[in-house]
């Protein structure tokens, strides 16, 4: 595999969960998202990519038709957990199914993988243990190397506190309000320490049904941030 960043496009009915996606896909080593999706129409005018990380369910059909029609890899993110669901998408040729809601680090495992699986059939031959290797990167059994982690800051220890000292998990832009930095801060942040399990992930549903990723600490302990 080149030195060329591996291109992915992003398709899910929600922008605000294709936008967390991207950001997570844009803050990991070796890849770069060109574009984002919220319909079937809008996939398929899409340019060519490496990758798709395709939703099941798009207001204008299903992403597992895009994923069958794709000359590229794909890996569904979904909620769909139907048997009949899964098989079909493995059937049209997606490489990974990913269940909605997870952590961050997980789709950076996936993301890891998927890297290791490009770059070993990057070869032109392959032994049997090759293909068996690319194989099992693409199911990774314990979390990937995560992306840099953001070195330990006053605006880090603001972060943790605020979500320490929270009764109930905080959004990007609720952390964002509660200690005066922008929302990209707060989310970049929030990412940093998600993949160093300092915090977990999750996803909140209001009225409408769409989703926001929310996040709390670990370790709820207070702490007093650093000067």
């Amino acid at each position: 595999m080149s030195d060329v960043d591996l291109t992915v496009l992003v398709v899910d009915d929600d922008f605000r969960v294709a936008n967390m996606h991207a950001e997570v896909v844009n803050t990991f080593p070796g890849f770069t998202v060109t574009a984002t999706a919220n319909t079937l129409e809008a996939a398929r005018k899409a340019d060519a990519v490496d990758l798709a990380l395709v939703d099941v369910y798009l207001p204008d059909g299903s992403g597992i038709d895009f994923v069958r029609e794709l000359q590229g890899d794909s890996l569904v993110l979904t909620a769909a957990t139907e048997a009949v669901t899964i098989r079909a998408a493995m059937a049209a040729g997606a490489l990974s199914y990913l269940v909605k809601p997870f952590a961050t680090t997980e789709l950076a495992a996936r993301l890891a993988g998927y890297a290791r699986y490009r770059k070993i059939l990057a070869r032109a031959n392959l032994s049997a243990g090759d293909v068996d290797a690319a194989l099992d990167a693409l199911r990774p059994r314990i979390a990937a190397p995560a992306p840099p982690t953001i070195a330990a800051s006053s605006t880090k220890q603001l972060v943790l506190a605020a979500l320490r000292t929270s009764e109930q998990p905080m959004s990007a832009a609720e952390v964002s309000a509660a200690i005066g930095i922008s929302r990209a801060t707060a989310q970049r942040y929030l990412a940093s320490l998600a993949t160093t399990r300092d915090v977990t992930v999750g996803l909140r549903y209001g009225t409408t049904g769409r989703p926001e990723q929310e996040f709390a600490a670990t370790d709820k302990r207070p702490t007093r941030p650093s000067r």
